[in-house]
């Protein structure tokens, strides 16, 4: 059934193109959500700019017709737009304490006067869009249908772990490790569901008789086969090394210059951050598969801020970046210079500053990655959870020829009020690049950073 959608600005905010995903619905935006996206243009951040994207995708619209009266918003998709004065008298009518007539109420209003044209029968059912929480309530609450904005949401009880169990003979398993890969089409029958694979997807593979007889393996798309994970056994990153099978499986992804771009979620302490860093730091010092390792993350405060930080722009990093800096102090730092006190008389600081100067490492902002093309280059992207998908989108856009991308971050701990669990740029990228055969992806179950970390991260 054909329906009205009323949208609030912070939908547009979230996604300029949102105008556009309701197909052959008739989309209403009232004139206090146009105030608001013109208060909004001039702000340099992402808000800013999809503000200002969706002025010009309202203006190219007002060249079709009279917006009050409604326009075709696509000419093979059957959806309309029409943009809604509140009327004085509709605002009469809400409760008293919903007549101050600022925006929200504003929009509550242009919502009930469109359920006014259903009632009449002249037009289809009213359903008003937001993501603020308080406004659905007061929507509810004045007998208004209304709902979030879903259309990039990602439940997380169903998000692609990036890995499986299959059980098979231990003739199938001595395969796959002495012939270097089995054809999934030699798999029998209920072993495990190999049809539902998705490329790089990560396999363990069990005994049949002894269930302790196991095998890691990751399914290729390209042959259609299991292959037996190659590099990571042989490497030691810095002073860390895999302690469980999902960091077995994130290495194998990392150390893949096939595998362009890797995603890595977990909760706090299961290395996310650590792997990447590690993985990036070998290949490009010891095996020059890529001139830099490029480290950014978005500059998002945990609590309030204390206010403007002094000096140059790598000063004012310095404090969004110290956990990156911190997980690179202890892949360089040895035993000695971690414990100066025992005779170490190099700190893991300079090692860390040693290699910007060489030039093989580049800490940066993620605000000025706008309009950049990276190259040759190992690029961790590090707290992806706070990011939009637009953002994201923005950042994987930027990837040159020959560079690897990793996004790492923990769904359940996001500091940007404009996103959540559902709708961040980091499971989205999952769902949207899960079975590309570029792209793999783990979550990372165990935490390893210490005993009392994990036991905080399962009870607190």
């Amino acid at each position: 059934m054909r329906k009205t959608y009323v949208l609030d600005t912070n939908v547009l905010l979230h996604d300029p193109q949102a105008i556009t995903r309701f197909e052959d619905n008739h989309v209403v935006v009232p004139i206090e959500v146009v105030e608001e996206i013109d208060r909004f243009k001039r702000d340099p951040s992402e808000k800013g700019r999809n503000a200002r994207q969706v002025s010009r995708l309202l203006d190219e619209l007002r060249e079709r017709g009279n917006l009050s009266e409604g326009v075709p918003i696509d000419q093979g998709s059957g959806g309309t737009l029409q943009v809604v004065f509140c009327r004085s008298e509709t605002l009469a009518q809400l409760p008293p304490e919903l007549k101050s007539g600022n925006g929200d109420n504003n929009i509550l209003a242009v919502a009930l006067e469109q359920r006014m044209h259903e009632v009449m029968g002249s037009q289809p059912p009213v359903v008003l869009v937001t993501k603020d929480t308080n406004l659905r309530i007061k929507a509810d609450a004045v007998g208004l249908t209304a709902q979030d904005y879903t259309t990039d949401k990602v439940d997380l009880a169903d998000l692609y772990p990036g890995f499986c169990e299959l059980w098979v003979s231990a003739d199938q398993i001595d395969r796959v490790k002495g012939e270097g890969g089995l054809p999934l089409a030699e798999l029998p029958e209920g072993s495990g569901g190999p049809a539902g694979l998705q490329a790089n997807e990560g396999v363990t593979l069990v005994d049949q008789l002894q269930p302790n007889h196991t095998l890691l393996a990751r399914f290729d798309a390209r042959s259609a086969a299991l292959l037996p994970l190659q590099k990571v056994p042989k490497v030691r990153l810095g002073r860390i090394q895999p302690r469980n099978r999902e960091q077995t499986f994130a290495l194998d992804l990392l150390l893949d210059a096939a595998v362009q771009l890797v995603t890595l979620v977990g909760k706090a302490g299961t290395g996310k951050t650590l792997l990447a860093l590690a993985a990036g730091l070998h290949q490009v010092a010891d095996e020059r598969l890529y001139d830099r390792l490029l480290v950014t993350r978005p500059v998002i405060p945990l609590g309030k801020e204390i206010g403007f930080l002094p000096g140059d722009l790598e000063e004012k990093m310095g404090p969004w970046m110290q956990p990156i800096i911190d997980n690179l102090d202890y892949l360089l730092g040895g035993e000695e210079s971690a414990h100066p006190a025992r005779g170490g008389h190099r700190g893991p600081r300079s090692s860390w500053a040693d290699l910007k100067g060489m030039g093989l490492l580049e800490v940066e902002a993620i605000s000025y990655i706008r309009g950049r093309s990276i190259p040759r280059q190992f690029m961790v992207v590090d707290e992806a959870q706070n990011l939009t998908p637009h953002e994201v989108k923005t950042i994987v856009t930027r990837v040159g020829e020959g560079t690897k991308i990793v996004f790492t971050g923990d769904p359940y701990q996001i500091d940007n009020p404009y996103v959540d669990a559902e709708s961040n740029g980091l499971t989205w990228l999952v769902e949207r690049f899960k079975g590309q055969g570029l792209a793999g992806h783990v979550t990372l179950m165990r935490g390893e950073r210490s005993e009392l970390a994990e036991l905080a991260a399962n009870l607190l």
